[in-house]
């Protein structure tokens, strides 16, 4: 098998929930070693399941924490590490492991690195050419909002989503749970991909500073410049589209049964007036234009959906498929359920998982499993040195360590 285009790259993931745990799977699946760390008393929210995924067959099992199917997408491919970043002791294993990796990965308030000492300006005095990458809500700015704590599910609202999403009349909507989230993931993702290529032109590394506010307000860029340029707000307008008519999803025959349409020109809008055989539609010449149609939607879609709803879904796709329509019926969800077995990681002495071979991201492994370390009486960790492969924890008060989790394979 030739070889992935990040392996050989190594990434230290602290980060939470989902925007760059989900960048750092995406690395995993590229081949770069990925190191996914948690402090002892912070665990990733995405191990208590509920909100955040199901269980296997729906049983938590002993080890709950490792099996939440929400934290093994975003984690997958990963290893390890427990690691108490507010103790000096802790702060110091990190820095070792910084000058010996490539990719930093954080999404704490600004104020926090900065107080740990491990910022971009202290993390190149230890690796010249580390490249860091921050996710706040507002950057590192000097702004007012810099300092505030945010998480992708309440942001679409503080630019502009949730105002130019839903249905026509009705109030603003939210695009998905964390639609924000996915915009962060993706910048990271080539934002780091062109980090290292100017590392490799260049010797030096970069700090990629992401603000998921800003991420949210670039997406909205042709609103914006409407508004600047031709003074118009923009409005919901549900499954319609601006520069398409018709659009929308219309009944087929059968209970339940949907099709998604989307006429992109003039010359689809003819073909699909032969196909229900509506020749008045054709000649008329105020639907002969995107603006005529739009203006006319509503008198459209009550034709169209007279018409789809005497035909089953898929004779539907394929008469349309055949005159340049890219229409797709809507598949229901029950009849898409597969189910897969998967071996789900167990601890202590996890077992390898078969993995490409030379691949150190692991890309084929679950997400990495911990041991629950405030149940041992001893208060040991279960990890090892990342150097020496030898055990090493720190141990504090509680019972709690500074040591590696156990990789699964």
């Amino acid at each position: 098998m030739p070889p992935l285009p990040l392996e050989g790259i190594r990434v230290l993931d602290s980060t939470y929930v989902f925007a760059l745990p989900y960048t750092g799977g995406q690395l995993a699946d590229l081949g770069a070693e990925v190191i996914k760390i948690e402090g002892p008393g912070r665990p990733d929210i995405t191990r208590g399941g509920g909100l955040y995924g199901t269980f296997p067959d729906n049983e938590p099992g002993e080890d709950w924490w490792n099996r939440p199917s929400t934290y093994q997408l975003l984690n997958r491919g990963k290893r390890s590490l427990v690691l108490d970043m507010s103790r000096a002791e802790g702060r110091e294993i990190f820095r070792e492991m910084v000058m010996v990796s490539d990719v930093v990965m954080e999404n704490f308030t600004p104020r926090v690195m900065r107080r740990w000492g491990l910022d971009y300006p202290n993390l190149r005095k230890l690796r010249p050419d580390i490249i860091m990458v921050s996710n706040t809500g507002y950057g590192h700015g000097d702004g007012p909002y810099s300092s505030y704590p945010a998480q992708a599910t309440a942001q679409e609202g503080t630019h502009g989503h949730c105002w130019v999403t839903g249905y026509p009349g009705d109030e603003p909507s939210k695009a998905g749970r964390s639609f924000v989230d996915f915009l962060s993931t993706w910048s990271a993702m080539l934002a780091i991909g062109s980090a290292l290529r100017y590392r490799n032109r260049t010797g030096r590394g970069q700090w990629i500073d992401i603000g998921m506010y800003q991420a949210g307000v670039m997406f909205l860029s042709e609103y914006l410049m409407d508004a600047i340029v031709n003074g118009r707000e923009g409005e919901r307008i549900g499954n319609r589209h601006p520069h398409r008519a018709p659009q929308g999803a219309y009944p087929a025959a059968g209970e339940d049964e949907w099709i998604a349409l989307s006429v992109a020109d003039n010359h689809q809008w003819r073909a699909l007036c032969q196909l229900m055989e509506r020749h008045d539609l054709v000649v008329d010449e105020q639907l002969r234009t995107v603006q005529g149609r739009h203006r006319r939607h509503d008198e459209i879609d009550a034709a169209v959906s007279s018409w789809t709803c005497q035909h089953d879904k898929y004779e539907l796709m394929h008469r349309m498929q055949a005159v340049g329509h890219r229409l797709r019926p809507r598949v229901k969800r029950q009849r898409r359920a597969f189910r897969l077995p998967l071996p789900q990681p167990q601890l202590p002495g996890a077992s390898p998982i078969p993995r490409r071979p030379g691949n150190g991201g692991n890309a084929d492994h679950h997400g990495p499993a911990v041991s629950n370390v405030q149940n041992r009486p001893d208060g040991a960790g279960p990890g090892a040195d990342f150097r020496t492969g030898q055990p090493r924890s720190i141990g504090n008060a509680a019972g709690q360590t500074c040591g590696a989790g156990e990789p699964i394979g």
